[in-house]
């Protein structure tokens, strides 16, 4: 079995060189149903070697709800799927009878393939220092009262100046001998009033 598999990656990455990556309209909130079934179409007709990735692109992002932090993937372009595909009959006629795609975007009916800068730019695969960083979504707006609930104001109340999403922070004005001060605390370290 591993042998099988040994054999399509070689076919794979040999017939790679004229696959090129265009960006598919497809149903919203159905895009993963959609790539499974390409998935499933490709494989049943036997067009793997036409085939490459089909991605639905995403960002992670961090919530908290009741103290608790949950990370969730968000799909950065609701409605579209990139493939990576040699179009031939054979393949075009796969991707444009799967149940729910609507077309390649391009002009006039012609698919028109990404750019390599594009596709790295649409991938989050740019050369970025780390990992790509999460967005943590906060339930603060600046204006909102809040209580710190940890550190070395615990207990104070201020009023939200600014959030920073990328880092988590927020700075809180807290009033300290009757002057509105900024702290820079986490986002968990307080919450609506």
């Amino acid at each position: 079995m591993s042998n099988d598999s040994d054999s399509e990656q070689t076919e794979q990455a040999e017939g790679s060189g004229n696959r090129l990556w265009y960006v598919l309209k497809v149903q919203s909130n159905r895009e993963k149903s959609i790539r499974e079934a390409l998935l499933r179409g490709i494989k049943r007709d036997g067009l793997e070697e036409y085939f490459g990735e089909i991605i639905i692109p995403t960002e992670k992002v961090v919530e908290t709800k009741g103290g608790k932090k949950r990370v969730f993937e968000r799909k950065l372009y609701p409605g579209y799927l990139m493939i990576q595909v040699e179009l031939n009959d054979d393949s075009w006629y796969l991707v444009r009878s799967t149940n729910g795609v609507g077309d390649f975007t391009g002009a006039a009916g012609k698919p028109i393939p990404m750019q390599e800068h594009e596709i790295s730019r649409m991938l989050g695969r740019e050369e970025s220092k780390e990992e790509t960083p999460v967005k943590i979504k906060l339930d603060f707006q600046s204006g909102d009262i809040v209580k710190i609930k940890d550190g070395t104001f615990e207990g104070f109340e201020g009023t939200i100046d600014t959030i920073d999403e990328a880092s988590g922070k927020v700075t809180v004005l807290i009033e300290i001998f009757s002057r509105p001060t900024p702290t820079e605390l986490e986002y968990w370290q307080i919450e609506k009033v």
